[in-house]
């Protein structure tokens, strides 16, 4: 798979804004990087059913939901709104859950968390000063191989995820609701 930056305008999703410009569009050559870490690691490894990069103060980044930025992307401001918020949220609680758990056992930083369930599988891996890397999977997903990808997408992106290219990113996800 190409680079964003080795394409030539084309979008690294595939997907289109709400208002039909191509995802990415307008986007710092940082954050289409990181578009495009998302949608490789998507693309790559078997059996994920969605994926999303969280601030450190639970708010979605990154998001592997197509409706996410797509003309079908649907306001439903009294309910939950879509499989990325949803998964955003989850991963938020979960982290915080886990970040108080490890202080009150005096077990240091958490590194990763797998919540294996009959019907699917979650994934959270720290990225940096806060930030998180959540990942629903398939229940007969291969733990081993989603745990590597997830961690090389952290080495990759981590020393990129600045709090400028943070804002950036809340500010393109913003924009498609």
């Amino acid at each position: 798979m190409r680079s964003p930056s080795s394409s030539t305008g084309s979008s690294s999703t595939g997907s289109s804004t709400a208002d039909g410009r191509p995802a990415g569009f307008g986007l710092s050559s940082e954050a289409r990087n990181l578009h495009w870490l998302l949608t490789n690691l998507v693309e790559e490894v078997p059996g994920l059913l969605s994926v999303a990069v969280v601030s450190s103060d639970g708010l979605l980044l990154l998001s592997s939901d197509p409706a996410r930025n797509s003309e079908q992307a649907v306001d439903n401001s009294s309910g939950p709104k879509g499989s990325s918020a949803d998964l955003a949220t989850i991963v938020s609680g979960l982290g915080s859950l886990c970040i108080g758990a490890g202080k009150l056992m005096d077990a240091g930083s958490v590194k990763q968390t797998v919540v294996a369930m009959e019907e699917g599988s979650l994934f959270v891996m720290s990225i940096s000063d806060g930030s998180l890397l959540g990942v629903h999977a398939t229940p007969d997903c291969d733990m081993s191989v989603v745990a590597y990808h997830m961690a090389l997408f952290v080495g990759r992106a981590g020393h990129v995820l600045t709090p400028e290219l943070r804002s950036e990113l809340r500010q393109s996800m913003e924009s498609v609701r």
